[in-house]
This record gives C-alpha cells, sequence and structure tokens, in this order.
C-alpha cells in the first residue's frame, strides 16, 4: 500500500471516535476477562477504569479481520473509549466503584450524561466484540445457544439472515445484537455506541450475548465500503463457547 493511500485510509479512523477525547497509549492493557466482574479486567476503581487486552494476537483473525486494523480498533479506538469513560467518571465519586454493566444499565434517557453514555458504551461494546471472536471461531453453534437460537428463530440459518440483515440495515454507525431477553433471545441494533443495557434509551433492553461493531473503522482497511462482506467474514469467527458463557450468566 502507497503512504498517500494509507494515510488517507488511516484517516477515517480518526473520525471515526465520536465524543472521544484525544486518543493516547496512557494505560497498560490488563488480562481480558469478563466485564466489571474482576478488577483487573475493567471495574471500576479508584485507579478508573483499564483496557482490557486482547486473547489473541493482532493477526490471528486474518483473513477475516486484517491485522492493522485490530491494532488501530483496539489499540487507538477502545483505549480513546477507556480514557473517555474515566474522564466522565473523574468528578463522579457516586460512580467509581460501580462496574461497567452497572453504569451501562445507569444510563437512562431522562438521566443520560453524554460522556458516560458514549465512552461508556464504547468501553463496553469493545470489551464484548473482542472476546466474542476467537481464531478458533466460526461454524454453527452447539449448547444451549443452538437450542435457545433454534427456539427463537427457527433455525441457525435463519437467525443468520436475520442478524446479518439487521447489522446491513444500521444507518451510519453503530451495533448490531443478539440480547437474551426474558425466556427468548431478541436481535435489535443501536446507533453510535449505545448497548441494548441502556433503560429508556434502546427500544429493547436484554443482555448482549453477541455484537458486531458495524462502525466503518472496525472494517474500512479490508473490506472498504463492503460492509456485507465484513459480516460475512464475522460469522467466521465467532466465539461460540464464549457466546454460550455469557448466554449461561444472562
Amino acid at each position: 500500500m502507497k503512504k498517500r493511500q494509507f494515510l488517507k485510509l488511516t484517516s477515517v479512523f480518526a473520525a471515526g471516535t465520536v465524543a472521544a477525547p484525544m486518543l493516547t497509549f496512557c494505560s497498560e492493557p490488563n488480562a481480558a476477562g469478563e466485564n466489571g466482574g474482576d478488577k483487573k479486567n475493567g471495574e471500576s476503581n479508584s485507579a478508573g477504569f483499564t483496557l482490557p487486552a486482547l486473547p489473541y494476537a493482532f493477526d490471528a483473525l486474518e483473513p477475516h479481520i486484517d491485522a492493522l486494523t485490530m491494532e488501530i480498533h483496539h489499540g487507538k479506538h477502545h483505549q480513546g473509549y477507556t480514557d473517555g469513560l474515566n474522564k466522565a467518571l473523574k468528578n463522579r465519586s457516586d460512580l467509581k466503584e460501580k462496574s461497567i454493566e452497572s453504569l451501562m444499565k445507569a444510563v437512562t434517557a431522562a438521566n443520560s450524561d453524554i460522556g458516560l453514555r458514549n465512552n461508556g458504551g464504547g468501553y463496553y461494546n469493545h470489551s464484548l466484540f473482542w472476546e466474542i471472536m476467537s481464531p478458533e471461531g466460526g461454524g454453527t453453534p452447539g449448547g444451549a445457544i443452538a437450542e435457545a437460537i433454534d427456539g427463537s428463530f427457527g433455525s441457525f440459518e435463519a437467525f443468520k439472515e436475520k442478524f446479518s440483515e439487521a447489522a446491513g440495515s444500521v444507518f451510519g454507525s453503530g451495533w448490531a445484537w443478539l440480547c437474551a431477553g426474558e425466556g427468548s433471545l431478541f436481535i435489535s441494533t443501536t446507533p453510535n455506541q449505545d448497548n441494548p443495557l441502556m433503560t429508556g434509551i434502546v427500544e429493547n433492553t436484554g443482555t448482549p450475548i453477541l455484537g458486531i461493531d458495524v462502525w466503518e473503522h472496525a472494517y474500512y482497511l479490508n473490506h472498504q465500503n463492503e460492509r456485507g462482506a465484513y459480516i460475512d467474514d464475522f460469522f467466521e469467527v465467532i466465539n461460540w463457547d464464549a457466546v454460550n458463557a455469557r448466554l449461561e450468566k444472562a
């Protein structure tokens, strides 16, 4: 790739993080793990939130997701949301000991702190995103998630079609989600860095167990404007064991 082309493409990433502060590497990544369940993996405390490490190498998801995209997406965008979240919480002693899930559930239409909403959402969403992908992922799910998908959508193929359609339909930047609701699963979409935990902001609240980032910075270097091809590739790296684990905790 020529230097001029590289600079043009990476400018997409510089513009892609809405409402986040200047992106820096001021925090050392910690071991990846369940958000909000372990302070070493991101639970809020006096030191603030930290960037979870990827559970695999930057190039581990190739050819489906390229190494440069992963490096910029994780090291700059997710770091930016981490820094922005800590800034939003700087003078909020009442919130500093809350888990990221609790913070997200506290974001409502009537009580929406835009710094917390955008940066906390970006922190939570990306932490989930890294964990539900794997170099050994893809294929068809098994176990409880397979049964739940069949019960809610009729078949895995029907779910895949509906989920792909939802992800492709997001206008501009946002996410598509598979969520656990009351006794069943449902698919939803959110704009920007909103997620289904945010009461009163999203149409359907639930516990996200799978999510795909459809901001252009998630795929543009490799797939350019072919979002559909990126969605197809995403299905090749889904870690269904991790999705099963999330379903069990939902």
